[in-house]
C-alpha cells in the first residue's frame, strides 16, 4: 500500500490552491484613482479619461470634485466611460456625502456612474479622541441601509493617521471604525500609508475578512517616499494580493500615485506596466 506523508499532502494541497488564487487575482479589475492625474482631469476631463483607457486601465475612481456635478453631467461622463470600455469602480467623497442630504446626492450620482462603493476619503479635521472616531463610524454605519437599497456600500479610506494609536487610550482610529461598523462598511486599504507607519497590511486584511473589497495600490519607500513607482518600494504586493483575494474579498485594485519624476500620465503608465508584470506572477 502506498503511504503518503502528511507533509506531502499539505504540499499538494498548497500547489492545488495556488492556481485558484492566481486565477482570482488575474480577474480582478485594475483602475486608476484619478487624483493621480488631478491637474489633467481638471483641465480636460474627456481627454484624460481617453488617455487612461488607452493605457489599459479597466476602471477609474472619481474623487471629490465629481460631487459637484449635476445629474446631466454625470450622465455625459457615464456615456464617455462606457464608450471607452471603462467602469467607475468607486468614488471618493467628503464627509458631507454621509449627511442625510448628501447621501441622496451620492446615491443619485453613483447610480448614474455605475459605482457600487461610496467611500469616505477622509474624516476631515476633528478631535483625535475615541469618541470623535466613533462618530465617524456612526456616520458610515448610518449610510448602510440607504446605500444597500441602491445596491451600494459605504466605505472608508485610510491614511497614515488612522493607523497611528491615539494619545487617549492607545487605540488606532481604523480599529475603532472597524469595530464599530458592520461588515457592510468596506475598509478600503491604502497600502502605502499603512506601510509607512509600520503597520502590517497583510495582518490587517486577515483581521477583517470580507471587508477589504477595494485596495489602493499606492507605493512607498524609505528612499523615495510616495514618489516610488508601484512595485518599486517597500510594500509586499504579491502577498497582499494573495491574502486580499483569499481572505479580504477584494473586488478591485486601484493604482494611486501622488507624484514622481515623470509626468502624471507617464507615471500612471509605468505603474500599470509594473502591475501587469507582477500580477502575472501572483
Amino acid at each position: 500500500m502506498l503511504t503518503i506523508s502528511r507533509r506531502s499532502l499539505l504540499s499538494a494541497a498548497a500547489l492545488a490552491a495556488a492556481p485558484l488564487v492566481r486565477a482570482a487575482n488575474s480577474k480582478i479589475p485594475v483602475g486608476l484613482e484619478l487624483f493621480s492625474v488631478r491637474k489633467e482631469l481638471a483641465e480636460d476631463l474627456n481627454g484624460t479619461l481617453k488617455a487612461v483607457a488607452k493605457m489599459g486601465y479597466q476602471g477609474v475612481e472619481f474623487f471629490s470634485p465629481y460631487f459637484a456635478w449635476a445629474p446631466d453631467k454625470a450622465k455625459e461622463v457615464r456615456k464617455l466611460i462606457d464608450d471607452l470600455g471603462l467602469k467607475c469602480l468607486s468614488t471618493h467623497n467628503g464627509r458631507n456625502a454621509f449627511t442625510a442630504e448628501g447621501m441622496d446626492k451620492a446615491v443619485e450620482l453613483n447610480t448614474i456612474l455605475g459605482s457600487r462603493f461610496i467611500v469616505m476619503a477622509s474624516a476631515g479635521r476633528m478631535d483625535q479622541t475615541e469618541a470623535a472616531w466613533k462618530g465617524v463610524a456612526d456616520a458610515l454605519q448610518g449610510a448602510v441601509d440607504k446605500f444597500k437599497a441602491a445596491k451600494m456600500q459605504p466605505g472608508f479610506h485610510n491614511h497614515q493617521l488612522e493607523f497611528k494609536p491615539l494619545a487617549e487610550g492607545g487605540k488606532r482610529p481604523i480599529e475603532i471604525i472597524a469595530s464599530n461598523t458592520s461588515k457592510d462598511v468596506v475598509l478600503q486599504l491604502d497600502v502605502g500609508t499603512c506601510v509607512e507607519v509600520g503597520y502590517d497590511p497583510i495582518a490587517w486584511i486577515k483581521q477583517n475578512p470580507g471587508r477589504i473589497k477595494s485596495i489602493h495600490c499606492k507605493e512607498w519607500s524609505k528612499e523615495k517616499g510616495y514618489q516610488a513607482l508601484f512595485a518599486e518600494g517597500a510594500a509586499p504586493w504579491a502577498e497582499i494580493f494573495k491574502t486580499a483575494a483569499k481572505v479580504g474579498g477584494v473586488e478591485h485594485h486601484l493604482i494611486e500615485q501622488e507624484g514622481s519624476p515623470f509626468t502624471p500620465f507617464e507615471t500612471a503608465q509605468k505603474c500599470l506596466d509594473n502591475y501587469k508584470s507582477l500580477i502575472k506572477k501572483v
